[in-house]
């Protein structure tokens, strides 16, 4: 008899551990979309802060889309996609050419390199998150089925 009540047992621990997931995951967003929210502010004493405001609240509203389940595999998408291929374009004068460490020497401008060396790998960050925002999107989707994936 006790054998019998195991199985019946593994679908509400199942549900248990996937709520807790879920809780976790939704920490974890909303702990980088106040990340990105601050990132946005800091833009403001930059020389270019449009840009860069722009891109850093736009990842905060794809982190914000989600949480709120109203998120779109493309719009993450787009955003990675764009936040590698600027990277892309910055690389050639950071990698090898300023010391990773030196971007955390002081706040303010030092050098140009070391400006786009933290413009770069403030765009890896994102990209970064918009991938994983894109394929918890897409897995979503399917999920549920097709109205999301392709909405």
């Amino acid at each position: 008899m006790a054998n019998d009540t195991v199985p019946a047992l593994w679908p509400a621990h199942h549900q248990m551990e996937q709520a807790m997931s879920n809780r976790i995951w939704k920490v974890v967003n909303t702990v980088v979309l106040i990340m990105f929210v601050f990132s946005a502010i800091v833009q403001l004493n930059d020389p270019d802060p449009l840009i860069w405001v722009a891109l850093y609240v736009a990842a905060a509203g794809a982190c914000l889309l989600e949480l709120v389940g109203r998120d779109r595999w493309w719009f993450p998408t787009l955003l990675f996609v764009l936040c590698v291929a600027w990277a892309a374009t910055l690389a050639p004068r950071v990698v090898g050419q300023v010391p990773f460490m030196s971007m955390f020497g002081a706040f303010e401008m030092k050098s140009q390199g070391i400006e786009e060396s933290r413009e770069m790998y403030g765009l890896l960050i994102v990209g970064a998150w918009m991938a994983v925002l894109a394929l918890r999107a897409r897995r979503g989707a399917g999920e549920r089925g097709i109205g999301r994936a392709g909405a």
